[in-house]
């Protein structure tokens, strides 16, 4: 699950990035309206983080631009305005949701869960496979009810592969939703993390495999 965070305040932005990624989410970070419109044109979010109180533009402007471009990841504004009329002009403008600062960083995951559950992908509900079983929301994997454990990055290989069962998932994709913008991403990462994955599954005893269909991407199989 991939976010952009549109915040100014650097020492905020880092706490809420690590605090993210601890649940399982990719955060890209910029510091300003207009990089914010150009990041959410150029990759398909899962969903967006909106401060008002930006340097270059008013957050509610950024908000109506976001909404007048193709851009459908439901927004979260975070702002210091808490006065109700700064709530409704957000909502107003085409906000899901408006969290005012300062707030607790379990309940901005909890709202960016429930927000996320609303698109066509349902990206919180459960997946299966086979015996393979996927909660995004506790971040846990299930084979024949028994746990194992996965890093992040494995867990979201997987979690990507079990949305499209039977279907090619691109490398392309694969990294988009792994990696930040401001993260390097190594030729060959997506391939290792697929290694693990593979076993790890094996060892569990899953009766599901991953295949490699060149120029097409990984398919995840039920049949072991």
């Amino acid at each position: 699950m991939r976010i952009l965070l549109i915040e100014d305040d650097a020492s905020l932005a880092e706490l809420i990035r690590v605090g993210l990624q601890a649940h399982g989410f990719t955060v890209d970070h910029v510091d300003g309206g207009e990089d914010g419109l150009a990041a959410a044109e150029t990759i398909d979010y899962d969903a967006l983080i909106l401060d008002l109180s930006l340097p270059d533009m008013d957050g509610i402007e950024v908000l109506k631009s976001l909404r007048k471009r193709p851009v459908r990841a439901p927004v979260l504004i975070l702002s210091a305005r808490g006065a109700l009329g700064s709530r409704i002009d957000g909502l107003n403008a085409g906000a899901d949701d408006f969290l005012p600062k300062p707030f607790d960083l379990g309940e901005l995951t909890a709202r960016l869960r429930a927000l996320m559950r609303r698109p066509k992908e349902m990206l919180n509900s459960d997946l299966a496979c086979g015996n393979l079983r996927l909660s995004p929301h506790r971040r846990e994997v299930l084979v024949d009810g028994r746990p194992i454990s996965l890093p992040r990055r494995e867990l979201s290989v997987l979690e990507h592969l079990m949305r499209s069962p039977g279907m090619p998932v691109s490398k392309a994709r694969l990294e988009e939703g792994l990696y930040g913008f401001d993260e390097e991403v190594a030729s060959n990462s997506v391939e290792v993390h697929i290694h693990h994955v593979r076993k790890r599954l094996k060892e569990a005893g899953a009766t599901v495999r991953i295949e490699t269909r060149r120029g097409l991407g990984y398919v995840l199989i039920s049949g072991a």
